[in-house]
């Protein structure tokens, strides 16, 4: 059950994964440009706009959606090591985020049509059937493949 609860905690956080206040009426893009440092480029406000889409996703309990973001090859680790997406698909089938919220978002352009981001999450959520608080530093690469951008990887480390 542990193993489940973390791995669940981790993958929530991939998809890497929204936008939150229901993606502010339908413009994710708005959120993500209202939400970034003045500085910051549209490579990096399309990430975090991803990263935040996936949460929202866990956050509405919609695990297809969440699922569609995550690349079929992405590498997502944990407390217990690396999982695939379809074991995290598993996991994360019993979880949902009440709440949560990002801080000190940090980018790395890797590709004109890639990055990575890093943040400190806090979130709270009932996993599998158990209410949790967590905070954790979460890193994840996102990539535009096609039109779809989608989560090649993602790590979670709890926060002390």
């Amino acid at each position: 059950m542990k193993m489940k609860t973390t791995s669940a905690m981790f993958i929530f956080t991939i998809v890497a994964v929204a936008i939150c206040g229901a993606l502010l009426a339908g413009r994710p893009e708005a959120y993500a440009a209202a939400s970034q440092p003045a500085d910051s480029s549209p490579l990096q406000q399309q990430i975090v706009a991803k990263e935040r889409e996936g949460l929202d996703a866990l956050k509405a309990g919609d695990i297809d959606r969440f699922g569609i973001l995550t690349a079929d090859d992405a590498v997502l680790i944990d407390a217990h090591g690396p999982a695939s997406k379809a074991q995290v698909m598993t996991n994360v089938a019993g979880f949902k985020l009440t709440d949560y919220s990002m801080d000190d978002v940090r980018f790395v352009p890797l590709s004109p049509k890639s990055g990575l981001i890093s943040y400190k999450i806090s979130e709270k959520g009932v996993s599998h059937g158990k209410e949790f608080a967590a905070q954790a530093y979460v890193s994840s690469i996102w990539e535009q493949r096609g039109s779809n951008w989608l989560c090649l990887f993602s790590q979670e480390t709890g926060a002390r």
